[in-house]
């Protein structure tokens, strides 16, 4: 990182604190993936399931998280813009290293389910870390930074999996979850010592009503338009997610080892974002974000037509990869067109809702994949996942039409 690229000063701490909120988020990220891939495997060893019922259990087990935290993003939003980010992210890190921790010990899929609707509701630390290094950075770095603060996360979901396989092969499958809820406490520590952010707090009573505030903020629709992007983005990324054990397992014929296998094809994606997260975030700042998130979403809805059709998990994962290059410029460009239209005030808020949308995505993916895959089959997942995509392009070329209307 060369500081000489600022022409404005960082404030005093910023590489501490940005390398330790991006190693958080790797952990954070590497933590998720190294249990999620394998929690339908997990919740088949607890009874006694049709192929139907494990579908669907195992679709809770993702949406339940993004449900809790569809409801209570927004109060810790308005609390991120009176007491800092900082403090979210200790927040976030702390419960979750508890909630996963218990995870292990489950001893029913309810359990399970209730766990994870538990730590959906004190999660976010990678978005309230991304908010707080977003309003530590000069707006014209402000894309390379929202790209570093996501690389931080896929390169952890790169990894996870690959860890997370090669654990749940030999010692089972609670053992990820417990080595994540101790780095999760790390995480923890590790924010509270070496993290410091320079946040003027807002009194409650001084705070403007969201609503003004939305009134207040310039080209409107395109923050509604990014919202919807960060939902639909999502959902293409979390269609797959809870089922995608059982469809390797299904195109293995139940032979090999078929967590290992999951665990590459879970990954794949990470290693393309990751390969092409830095170099993207420099064009971002070059183009312009618009001009990236449209060409990303051209290229995803396109990536999925030939999943569709795929009967191979070698092949499977080499689309994903195709995917992972592409979405590398997704979530980064959609968050940077967020900080370059919000006032600093209504940072926190933003995000939060924000975060509503994307954890809405969660849901919706998941619960999506896990319905179509226990009705159909599991490829017909890939095909309405490109269709959604194909509707967001549509929501975006409208709004960014009347966003040139207006400004002429």
């Amino acid at each position: 990182m060369d500081t000489a690229d600022y022409p404005e000063p960082l404030p005093k701490g910023w590489h501490k604190t940005f390398y330790t909120l991006w190693i958080g988020c790797f952990i954070t990220g590497m933590g998720y993936s190294m249990t999620m891939p394998f929690i339908s495997l997990f919740i088949n060893e607890l009874g006694t399931f049709n192929r139907f019922e494990l579908n669907i259990y195992s679709g809770l087990a993702f949406a339940m998280t993004f449900i809790s935290q569809a409801i209570v993003s927004t109060y810790w939003g308005s609390l991120a813009d009176q007491k800092g980010r900082k403090l979210m992210c200790l927040r976030a890190s702390g419960v979750m290293a508890c909630t996963i921790f218990v995870t292990g010990l489950s001893t029913s899929v309810w359990m399970i389910i209730g766990m994870r609707f538990l730590q959906g509701a004190f999660s976010g630390y990678i978005n309230n870390a991304t908010a707080l290094m977003a309003g530590e950075t000069p707006h014209h770095k402000a894309g390379w930074v929202m790209s570093a603060m996501m690389t931080a996360g896929v390169t952890g979901n790169l990894i996870g999996p690959l860890i997370g396989g090669a654990l749940s092969s030999s010692f089972g499958y609670r053992i990820p979850f417990f080595i994540t809820g101790g780095l999760m406490f790390l995480v923890f520590i590790a924010t509270w010592v070496n993290t410091k952010e320079h946040f003027k707090p807002i009194n409650k009573t001084d705070m403007k009503p969201m609503k003004e505030l939305m009134h207040n903020i310039p080209n409107l629709k395109i923050i509604i338009a990014m919202f919807i992007t960060t939902m639909i983005v999502q959902a293409s990324v979390m269609s797959i997610d809870p089922i995608v054990s059982l469809y390797v397992k299904e195109m293995m014929h139940d032979k090999g080892n078929i967590a290992f296998v999951a665990g590459v094809v879970a990954a794949t994606p990470g290693l393309g974002n990751l390969l092409s997260a830095s170099k993207v975030g420099h064009i971002m700042d070059e183009i312009g974000p618009e001009k990236v998130l449209m060409a990303g979403l051209i290229i995803a809805t396109l990536l999925f037509i030939p999943m569709t059709f795929t009967t191979s998990p070698w092949m499977l994962a080499f689309w994903r990869f195709l995917l992972g290059l592409t979405n590398s410029g997704l979530m980064p460009a959609a968050q940077t067109i967020l900080t370059l239209d919000v006032p600093d005030e209504a940072f926190g808020r933003i995000f939060s809702y924000n975060q509503s949308f994307q954890a809405a995505g969660s849901v919706f993916g998941a619960l999506l994949g896990s319905m179509i895959s226990g009705i159909s089959t599991y490829s017909m997942v890939f095909a309405f996942t490109g269709i959604t995509l194909f509707i967001n392009i549509w929501i975006y070329v409208a709004c960014r039409n009347k966003k040139a209307t207006v400004n002429n």
